[in-house]
């Protein structure tokens, strides 16, 4: 079951606000998916993520298919049992890591850790080195067996850098195993209640023409949402702001639009003021875990603490007055948290993340309740 609905826009531009329906429930729109690559959001069990607001995760068809595999999963009774979570749950096709891990490099004996074939892509494990392929069908069959709600197909994100005539090949090879994808979504699909739901990516570059033809392309084919990929990596905001401006004029408005990797605060604002429905970044969990967190005064401009640092290592005051996480009103005080930072103490960066992804989610309620013009 998928449903989307919005229940308020802007008449003045693009912004709105909705809600995604799934075989595990509903998430509200915007939405920002906490990442849980593993199958698990770093240091912190599903009630406090619930806690959080966490209304639905975001986890790695790559990651899992190696470890602990697929398989496993299934037999388990799907990542859902296996996690032990009740919410929706979106699984990447796996080809960005496919992509970042062996991107420029090779192996010992000098064969590339990554080759891009017409029919998928071959790669070696970064955890044993082993070789392995993806091909679109089969990706498809991972996330089938993993259970998830929303699934990506196999596509080509290049770094930002790489000549337009290579982004042109990798829109030519994203279309067609998109087509693929959608065609082995239909097979096999069991038990009879479950069908989990395609988006499209669009791909590109920097390159307004390519993201153009790609994304009509990719519309033609028919999902049921439209993601934008290979941005946040690499290329300018000013470059970012002019695809994502773009792909607003595009992309169907009835269907959800994800916006991949996108994590800073001040970006998710502008992000969701030019139509974007749903996001994932690693960035709020990565930052704790460096010891980093994310402040405000105003809900519109953002600065970063680095509990690193020795300026707060006597500073008896919370990370941010007036916060409501968890850890600001438990009163843990910056001088303890420099404490545990400074030791690499599980506590501490526990605290950070539970911070950092609560200002996240408590910043996409604000979005979601601001002021609309029109009620749909």
């Amino acid at each position: 079951m998928f449903k989307f609905k919005i229940s308020k826009k802007s008449l003045k531009g693009s912004s709105r606000t909705g809600e995604i329906r799934t075989n595990y429930g509903k998430f509200s729109t915007p939405a920002f998916m906490a990442v849980g690559t593993k199958g698990t959001v770093k240091s912190l069990d599903p009630e406090e993520l619930k806690n959080l607001n966490c209304e639905i995760i975001l986890a790695n068809t790559y990651h899992l298919y190696l470890r602990p595999g697929e398989k496993i999963i299934k037999k388990i009774g799907g990542l859902h049992k296996f996690m032990n979570w009740s919410g929706p749950i979106l699984t990447d096709s796996g080809g960005f890591q496919v992509y970042s891990l062996g991107k420029g490099s090779q192996r010992k004996d000098g064969k590339a850790k990554v080759k891009i074939r017409q029919n998928g892509v071959e790669f070696y494990s970064h955890l044993d080195g082993s070789r392995h392929f993806f091909t679109p069908e089969k990706v498809i069959q991972i996330q089938k067996d993993l259970g998830s709600d929303i699934i990506m197909p196999l596509d080509i994100c290049l770094p930002t850098s790489d000549p337009k005539k290579e982004h042109k090949k990798a829109v030519d090879l994203t279309i067609e195993w998109a087509k693929k994808s959608k065609k082995e979504l239909t097979k096999n699909i069991r038990p009879r209640s479950y069908k989990p739901t395609l988006f499209g990516i669009i791909q590109g570059g920097i390159y307004p023409d390519l993201r153009e033809f790609c994304a009509q392309k990719i519309i033609e084919i028919d999902f049921d949402g439209y993601a934008t990929g290979g941005l946040a990596v690499g290329e300018s905001k000013k470059d970012l702001w002019r695809m994502v401006k773009l792909m607003d004029k595009i992309l169907p408005k009835e269907k959800p639009r994800y916006l991949m990797g996108i994590g800073e605060p001040e970006d998710l604002i502008k992000a969701c003021s030019l139509g974007m429905d749903m996001f994932d970044c690693v960035l709020p969990t990565r930052l704790a875990r460096h010891g980093v967190v994310w402040v405000t005064k105003n809900w519109k401009k953002f600065q970063k603490i680095d509990f690193r640092k020795s300026k707060y290592k006597s500073d008896s005051k919370p990370i941010m007055p007036g916060c409501r996480c968890p850890t600001c009103t438990n009163k843990f005080s910056k001088a303890y948290i420099t404490h545990l930072i400074r030791e690499k103490e599980i506590l501490g960066l526990r605290l950070l993340t539970i911070h950092n992804l609560w200002l996240i989610q408590q910043l996409m309620r604000k979005i979601r309740r601001q002021k609309l013009d029109k009620k749909i």
